[in-house]
Formats: structure tokens, C-alpha cells, sequence
């Protein structure tokens, strides 16, 4: 199994997320696109990003939102995360047991997610619409840079 972007790391990335907004569920939509932006915070100046930025990285869209599917159901087998109907679709929420699985886990990466999704869920979410910000994200040319990239200079 290859280790990155497999369902586990995404469904790890999924968990810091769900726990940070725990008790408040969030659709996949939502997931999708706060994980992206957990990974590249500093596009939409935030922290740092966690993963490096490549040119084709908006092409991470199309497999992520498969991956995460299965990411979560991982979660969901163990207990950490949950589904549950809602007037708007599914919703996945982390139960009991996420937050505290997250605790748990002693890495400097695990650190610098546990910071990344803070900033996702507290500052960025609240701020976008996602299937606005999917749209931009998938439409976007590889290599245009967006504006917090452009002011780097």
C-alpha cells in the first residue's frame, strides 16, 4: 500500500478536521475542500502549507474526494467517525472517540496538521462557499498563481 494520499492518511487528515468542528458535522463537499486547504494553507494566507506546492496540485481534487470516501469509512469502522442523515445530505461527525485518537498522536507532522486544520475549520471555513471555491479550485489553470502566491514576491 503506498502510504501517501492513501485512504488512511486522508482519513487522519479527515479526523483532525471532524474533531476540530466536533460536535458540528460536515458534508463531503466540506471535507474536500478543507482538506485542501489544510495541505495548502498558504495559498489562502494561512499558516504555512503542510505539503509542498506543485504546479498541478488543483488536479488533487478529482482523486481526493474517492480517497476520502474511503478514508472515512475507515474512520467509521473504527469507531472514530460517524454518518448521519441531515436535511442537506449526509454528514459525517466525529464521535466520542476522534478527538481523543487524535490527542493521541505524538509526531511533529501530526502537530502541524492539528495547527492547520485549527486554522481550517476556524478561519478559512466560515469565510467560503464550498462548491464556489471547488469550482475556482478546479477550473484554475495549474500554473496561474493565486493572489496570496503572486504577493510573495
Amino acid at each position: 500500500m503506498n502510504p501517501l494520499n492513501s485512504p488512511l492518511e486522508v482519513g487522519v487528515r479527515a479526523l483532525a478536521l471532524l474533531a476540530e468542528s466536533h460536535p458540528e458535522p460536515m458534508d463531503l463537499s466540506q471535507l474536500v475542500v478543507l482538506d485542501y486547504a489544510l495541505l495548502h494553507s498558504a495559498e489562502f494566507d494561512g499558516p504555512p502549507s503542510l505539503h509542498p506546492d506543485l504546479p498541478a496540485r488543483t488536479g488533487e481534487l478529482g482523486m481526493k474526494r474517492r480517497i476520502l470516501e474511503q478514508g472515512l469509512l475507515v474512520l467509521i469502522r473504527a469507531g472514530l467517525a460517524g454518518i448521519e442523515p441531515h436535511h442537506e445530505g449526509l454528514k459525517y461527525r466525529a464521535t466520542e472517540r476522534g478527538p481523543a485518537f487524535i490527542d493521541i498522536l505524538e509526531t511533529p507532522y501530526v502537530d502541524r496538521l492539528r495547527d492547520r486544520a485549527e486554522w481550517a475549520v476556524h478561519q478559512y471555513a466560515p469565510r467560503i462557499d464550498t462548491d464556489t471555491a471547488t469550482r475556482e479550485l478546479i477550473t484554475r489553470p495549474a500554473e496561474t498563481r493565486l493572489p496570496s502566491e503572486a504577493s510573495r514576491d
